[in-house]
């Protein structure tokens, strides 16, 4: 039986209400299960516009308050991506606490299936970071509010696919705002994290004829998609400061900070990875002085949320490929209210949001 651990969620109690309230979050939920060493936080934003959907993320956070304000932001990025993408959803985010490779067992699936359900549809899980197709179909097993389950169980599988089709068309938008053609034949991008999304974006780039250079965590992983697409490897070192078209970030997020930013050496930042800008408000303005487009995560990465949601209806994968298309107006929209309003993409992106999240409350 799953069960809150009171204790851990008064021992930050104060810090949650705060962040809450200066992130317009409506619940936060913290889970314990003893028996399974389950340690997870479930976030809820908004549902004005629909229940919130988000994936849950599995990873060896060093801490409690680092797990939360990674929670807390993702959760808030989901409603904002979910909104811009026309989606009658509102926005979730679940983390689990631990190393997915060792951690991970089918009674902690279950167990976290159990905290989902408790609440009732008000959140819907999927897949995410540390998380894979299979785990979805055991937490399917406590709870019937999950997306991302295996195409053999009526789901659309690993959305990873719809999501790297996706910022492929938003870098593809983004290419054309910058240089007037978004045709990207011999232009140079430089892909960060070759994951399921990130070797997608490597594959589609390639087919289309651009330069293709990549940087991942794992040596064995940078070989096995070099050899496979061509891909020249680069460093650490060497990343940000690389004159080239276009940087991809497609690995976890704050890559664009006080350090990286001034290095940057590109025409236009577009990338798979969730809250990119380690400051959303500084870093943007930051990327706007240089004269870098920027596209912003929660909209060029919507690939995922389009496919899960299609799941609510009955999943059809030609109809969700369709649906993703149109990441390439909603970034070439943005990006263009960011310069009529001569403010940074991810500001006029989340005006954008509001917008129609304040329209269905009027009309509620």
């Amino acid at each position: 039986m799953v069960e809150i651990d009171v204790n851990s969620k008064l021992s930050v109690q104060a810090g949650v209400l705060e962040q809450m309230d200066n992130m317009g979050h409506e619940q936060v939920v913290f889970c314990r299960d003893r028996k399974t060493g389950l340690r997870a936080i479930i976030a809820v934003h908004n549902t004005v516009l629909g229940p919130s959907l988000g994936g849950c993320r599995m990873w060896n956070y060093q801490s409690e308050a680092e797990a939360l304000k990674d929670v807390l932001r993702l959760s808030r990025g989901m409603t904002y991506k979910s909104a811009v993408a026309g989606l009658d959803l509102g926005g979730g985010k679940a983390v689990i606490i631990g190393d997915p490779k060792k951690d991970k067992t089918d009674d902690l699936m279950r167990a976290f299936g159990s905290f989902v359900d408790s609440l009732g549809g008000k959140y819907i899980t999927a897949e995410d970071v540390g998380m894979q197709t299979r785990d979805m179909s055991i937490i399917k097993e406590t709870t019937r509010y999950v997306t991302g389950i295996a195409e053999e169980l009526g789901g659309g599988g690993n959305p990873s696919p719809v999501t790297g089709f996706g910022v492929y068309k938003g870098i593809k938008a983004s290419a054309k705002f910058k240089w007037g053609n978004d045709n990207l034949k011999n232009r140079s991008v430089v892909v960060q994290g070759i994951g399921n999304v990130g070797e997608t974006v490597v594959k589609h780039l390639t087919d289309e004829g651009a330069t293709v250079y990549i940087n991942d965590i794992s040596p064995q992983r940078m070989k096995q998609v070099s050899e496979e697409y061509g891909a020249a490897i680069v460093s650490n070192d060497e990343l940000y400061s690389m004159n080239v078209d276009i940087y991809a970030p497609c690995a976890l997020g704050a890559t664009l900070n006080d350090e990286t930013i001034p290095q940057l050496n590109c025409s236009v930042v577009a990338g798979a990875a969730n809250n990119q800008l380690a400051d959303e408000n500084k870093h943007g303005k930051m990327l706007m002085e240089r004269g870098i487009v920027y596209a912003p995560d929660f909209v060029i990465n919507a690939g995922g949320i389009i496919n899960v949601y299609d799941e609510l209806i009955g999943y059809n994968r030609e109809r969700a490929m369709e649906k993703t298309e149109n990441i390439y107006n909603s970034v070439l929209r943005v990006l263009e209210i960011s310069r009529e309003k001569k403010i940074p993409a991810g500001q006029a992106a989340i005006e954008l949001a509001e917008r129609r999240i304040k329209e269905a409350e009027l009309k509620n």
